[in-house]
């Protein structure tokens, strides 16, 4: 930030302008101890690089928002008065206790033309000055990996060298993992340019903003403040406030162990808060499966090490038990052991006799845990292991040599081999089981609250217009409680950024992985529906689809330029107005007639068509609900549906899967919205 400052700091005491020049005078010319003595005199005022005298979110080259009271702050010397001028307006703040002062400048117009916007304390001296300030919209654009993603990875060189756009102002959150809300943050806006827009850690700006800002500056002609704050890889919960998500339930164990981890005299161990979230959650440990003397039938042999996926467990995240017998050698007694697991995705608990001898949260550790010999007795011993898989691959993923008992310091003895037959059973899914509690680490992301805490906190209450939001992919296993969740996330950001039901606009999920040959039930399916939704079912929500610009071998398709349109477009017309058509085709009802159903859609616009060829993506069900393909045709503004195969036909699916090959569209060229009738109207 461009500023004057007329104030110094001298060993964190911050002092005006004149004083500091006649103090370094007196400095250089040997008189220490007169400077002393004018340094205690100085009251110490309240900003530090923490809580500067002007949040950096007003810095060169800003956009405030039109058409709402704009709030502006920062931090000084406590009951001191801070003057704030811009526009022709001149408006006065008190500094409270904590030396925090606000002012709320009254609505504005619109404004292209470059202004300067002054702070200034009479009594502290302290004063700042920021340049080249704008009048316009402020988006914030927020989410995971597809929202990070950069213009300079989108195959879209004739995009970064025309980004002359002066109009459009960019500014990027800092990542930062915090378990309590921060106040501010180190950033900057910059006019974009071919130069700036290659800005960033990841291929520069993010595409999606870039794009979705450049359309309606091309369409509106006015400022545009795109605020970037997006994390690859990320949970919803953890964009989310503590207070946010405490009326779902869902997330009570893991903000305890989140708050736990910030310290204070109740900190808990994060085993004891993750041991209570299992108690809670998993049937098996509710069952007291650590010491499964008998096992029943819902126990089964598999070889270890290997993937629960591939040992009759596809595709399937959630938690798993293990047990293995093993006979302790006779010459082994009283002696403390060594047991050795390998690797094992992604967090595991070991019993060995229903005594816990160790427990690691990373899949990528090598298990190695001490048996005290009091664990053991004469004869037969079972090893429990209770495994979590939170996403991907899980299991034990050896090498098998790996996985042995051994007595300790005793290299040169036997060895009692663990690879090979192991009983193991599922216990209950992560769509179930809710999200888990995660230890405590300040490069994790994936933590309650900790995102919204380090990256959207120190934004508030800057006034925005509305928001756009591209995540899901790792809530995906929790497509249900997303349905929840993501409202909840909505509706907690607009109770804090205090400019009501704001607009908020969501990215859903495009199309991944290999097509799948038959209808099947699918989480990703299930994730877009929540997103439906919630767009549907919340006030001034937008949907912009991304199924069909997808890309099989990607999680990261390249064509931002169209999300960034289509989330232009349901902006255009949902919020500014604009006459036109925003959004592919969406279901509205069917009507079952003489073996065929019909099925009627909002946002035809001028009619459908089937892209490419015949219309396919829909399945059909009677009353067994066993989805098969079924025969699809366009009759005016509806669909008909039908197979020979299904008489009575009580269900439809369109475009049910992760990658599903579907090709309704009405004639603006938007790709129709993914249903099913049998569920989740």
């Amino acid at each position: 930030m461009n500023s004057t400052h007329a104030n110094q700091l001298v060993s964190g005491v911050r002092l005006p302008a004149g004083l500091f020049t006649k103090l370094r005078h007196c400095l250089r010319a040997g008189l220490l101890m007169a400077s002393l003595l004018v340094l205690t005199a100085v009251p110490r005022a309240e900003a530090t690089p923490e809580h500067p005298f002007l949040h950096p979110l007003f810095c060169d080259h800003a956009v405030l928002q039109r058409g709402v009271a704009v709030p502006v702050w920062g931090w000084s010397e406590p009951g001191s008065k801070v003057i704030v001028a811009f526009a022709g307006q001149s408006r006065t703040a008190i500094a409270d206790k904590s030396g925090k002062w606000m002012v709320k400048l009254k609505s504005m117009p619109v404004s292209a033309e470059p202004r300067s916007l002054t702070v200034s304390n009479p009594t502290t001296h302290e004063s700042a000055v920021i340049n080249d300030v704008l009048v316009g919209d402020v988006w914030l654009c927020s989410g995971q990996s597809n929202m990070e993603m950069g213009v300079g990875i989108c195959n879209s060189p004739k995009d970064i060298e025309t980004a002359n756009y002066p109009l459009i102002r960019l500014l990027t959150v800092p990542k930062l993992v915090a378990t309590e809300p921060v106040d501010t943050i180190q950033c900057r806006w910059l006019p974009c340019s071919p130069e700036t827009i290659k800005e960033g850690t990841w291929g520069g700006f993010s595409a999606t903003a870039f794009f979705f800002g450049r359309e309606l500056e091309r369409e509106l002609k006015i400022p545009i403040g795109l605020i970037h704050s997006s994390w690859g890889g990320t949970i919803a919960e953890a964009w989310t406030s503590a207070e946010g998500l405490a009326p779902l339930g869902d997330f009570d164990v893991a903000i305890q162990a989140m708050r736990a981890s910030a310290g204070g005299k109740n900190k808990l161990d994060f085993t004891q808060v993750y041991e209570q979230w299992c108690q809670q959650k998993d049937p098996g440990t509710k069952h007291g499966w650590a010491v499964a003397q008998n096992l029943d039938a819902g126990w089964r042999t598999i070889q270890l090490p290997q993937y629960v996926e591939s040992a009759g467990l596809p595709n399937f995240d959630g938690m798993i038990w293990f047990s293995r017998e093993f006979e302790l050698p006779a010459d082994w007694s009283g002696k403390d052991l060594k047991l050795e697991l390998g690797q094992i995705d992604d967090y595991d608990t070991t019993w060995i006799n229903g005594v816990k001898v160790g427990q690691m949260n990373r899949y990528d550790l090598v298990r190695t845990y001490p048996v005290p010999a009091s664990v053991l007795k004469p004869g037969k011993n079972i090893i429990t292991v209770r495994v979590l898989d939170t996403g991907g691959n899980g299991g034990f993923t050896g090498p098998a040599e790996k996985m042995r008992l051994a007595p300790v310091g005793d290299p040169a003895a036997k060895f009692v081999a663990l690879a090979g037959d192991w009983r193991m059973r599922d216990s209950a899914p992560l769509a179930q089981l809710g999200s888990p509690p995660q230890p405590p680490d300040a490069n994790n992301p994936n933590v309650t609250t900790v995102l919204y805490n380090g990256m959207i906190a120190p934004l508030l209450p800057f006034a925005i217009k509305g928001a756009i939001w591209y995540q899901g992919e790792s809530n995906a296993d929790r497509a249900k409680q997303y349905q929840r969740l993501l409202p909840a996330m909505i509706s907690d950001w607009r109770a804090r950024f205090g400019v009501g039901e704001f607009p908020f606009y969501i990215v859903q999920l495009a199309g991944f992985q290999a097509t799948y040959p038959q209808p099947r039930e699918n989480n990703w399916a299930e994730l877009r529906e929540a997103q439906t939704k919630t767009a549907k079912n919340l006030r001034n929500c937008g949907l912009a689809l991304a199924l069909d610009i997808g890309d099989a071998a990607d999680i990261h398709p390249k064509n931002k330029q169209e999300v960034g349109r289509r989330l232009a477009l349901a902006a255009l017309a949902q919020t500014y107005g604009n006459m036109i058509e925003s959004s592919g085709p969406w279901y509205r009802s069917m009507q079952v007639s003489g073996g065929k159903i019909r099925l009627s859609f909002d946002h035809v616009d001028s009619g459908l068509f089937a892209k490419g060829g015949k219309l396919t993506g829909f399945a059909i069900a009677g009353a067994d609900h066993r989805f098969i393909w079924a025969d699809a045709v366009i009759d005016g503004k509806t669909v008909v549906v039908s197979s020979p195969l299904v008489e009575k036909p009580m269900s439809v699916r369109y475009a049910w899967d992760i990658n599903p090959v579907c090709n309704l569209y009405n004639q603006a060229g938007l790709p129709a919205v993914p249903f099913r009738t049998d569920s989740g109207k």
